[in-house]
């Protein structure tokens, strides 16, 4: 029997991804907080998740082709100013620091979640108890 690492290991690798995406959409909002007529970004998470949900169907020709290599698109929007300053730029950079925590925490949990995923998989793999 074929193991298919996108199925065994869930939603948590995608989650991984996107995680880390935002950390680095984050992280480069942080680095512009004085860069005029700036405008914070993120990740527009609805967006991903209705595609994770969509119940297309497609047929492989192939065996193989809707698997291992596929990943959602990030989509990159921009973020609602909640306070505009004198030069245009929309980043706070607490609202930032506060983003960066919960996606690090999130990208973690993730993680733990996957870690344990993978133990199951090698202890089935390995028939032990």
């Amino acid at each position: 029997m074929a193991l298919n690492l996108d199925s065994a290991l869930g939603f948590h690798a995608q989650s991984l991804r996107t995680h880390s995406k935002r950390s680095q959409v984050i992280a480069n909002n942080i680095a512009n907080v004085d860069t005029p007529q700036y405008k914070a970004r993120d990740i527009d998470f609805a967006s991903v998740l209705q595609k994770a949900d969509s119940k297309v169907s497609l047929k492989a020709t192939r065996p193989g082709h809707f698997g291992a290599g596929r990943q959602l698109p990030l989509p990159e929007v921009e973020r609602p100013a909640f306070q505009r300053t004198e030069n245009g730029n929309t980043v706070d950079v607490h609202i930032e620091k506060a983003e960066f925590a919960r996606s690090t925490m999130l990208y973690s949990a993730s993680l733990t979640f996957l870690s344990s995923r993978i133990n199951g998989l090698l202890t089935a793999i390995r028939g032990g108890s």
